[in-house]
């Protein structure tokens, strides 16, 4: 018998490492970065969270791997984007035979229902607009007013899941909401000398942090969304730059600057490469620091831009 309770506690140990969660703690798979961060400042020591997807890859077409397939079989919540773009991920939740993170269950959440969904399509849908969202455009986190709101979802799914933890949940998203809100004044301030500039982006995905902090997306690399530069779009790219006497190129690391190195040549704009996700760089480690990045670099290089200008007067 003794045998027997050690060779089982020992089963039990390696099925904790496989699945990489452990054993004590709510097991919670998300199928991003961002939302993995989040999870960890509001249950901080009391779960478990594996995020998929990190700020190095392109979440539209990530590949998913066999081994996740264990870690959201043991998952008692999984947490999606939405809106499609990590749409890969209810082919996984199928594959994990895990009935109780499936939609409709309290152990599937979807993290866009709780915010404000900007440039919903209207009209038919075809292959010929390129990568275009049914529901809207998905990059919602980037705005981090809705990171509160994502925040407060998690808080209470969480506080559903794991019950006995809920006033220790309630306690840490307030202070992670007290934190991102001092955070998000500070950026208020810093941009708000730069209100109504216009900028140029790679892929349509600054929309909500342009509309955030009150920037203007003039135009994209690419000619519609999924669809790689052409040289005729980069040449009428090169106009609008030149015309608007834009300043600021910003695109994710996972994109190739090639096109935007070209313009960049062409016009003297300035490329700024910059995470969208935790991980897509070393310096992007939390959500916080994401958006910190960004507006460290936006607002610098506009402010390098306006000191330009004023010296060429």
């Amino acid at each position: 018998m003794k045998l027997l309770y050690a060779f089982f506690c020992a089963m039990l140990v390696l099925l904790a490492s496989t699945t990489g969660f452990a054993m004590d703690k709510t097991a919670v798979v998300t199928t991003t970065s961002d939302l993995a961060n989040i999870v960890s400042e509001i249950g901080n020591d009391r779960v478990e969270v594996i995020g998929l997807c990190d700020g190095s890859h392109d979440p539209h077409d990530f590949e998913i791997r066999p081994s996740m397939v264990i870690k959201v079989r043991k998952a008692r919540l999984f947490i999606l984007l939405g809106m499609g773009l990590d749409q890969w991920a209810l082919s996984l939740i199928d594959a994990s035979r895990n009935s109780g993170i499936r939609f409709g269950t309290d152990g599937y959440l979807d993290a866009s229902v709780c915010v404000t969904k900007l440039e919903i399509p209207q009209g038919k849908i075809d292959g010929s607009m390129g990568d275009v969202h049914p529901y809207g455009n998905p990059h919602y986190w980037l705005d981090p007013k809705n990171g509160l709101a994502i925040a407060e979802l998690i808080a209470k799914r969480l506080a559903v899941i794991a019950p006995d933890d809920k006033e220790y949940f309630k306690a840490n998203l307030a202070e992670f909401k007290k934190k991102l809100t001092a955070k998000i004044e500070e950026w208020e301030r810093r941009l708000a000398a730069f209100k109504g500039t216009r900028i140029v982006t790679y892929h349509r995905s600054w929309i909500y942090f342009c509309d955030c902090f009150g920037l203007d997306v003039a135009c994209e690399l690419e000619p519609k969304p999924g669809i790689p530069p052409s040289p005729s779009h980069l040449a009428k790219v090169c106009e609008t730059v030149q015309g608007g006497k834009l300043g600021v190129l910003l695109m994710e690391p996972f994109y190739s600057r090639k096109a935007a190195d070209f313009v960049a040549e062409k016009t003297g704009v300035k490329v700024l490469v910059c995470a969208n996700s935790v991980g897509g760089d070393e310096g992007a480690k939390t959500y916080v620091d994401v958006i910190e990045n960004v507006v460290n670099a936006v607002c610098s290089a506009l402010e390098q831009q306006a000191s330009g200008d004023q010296e060429a007067d």
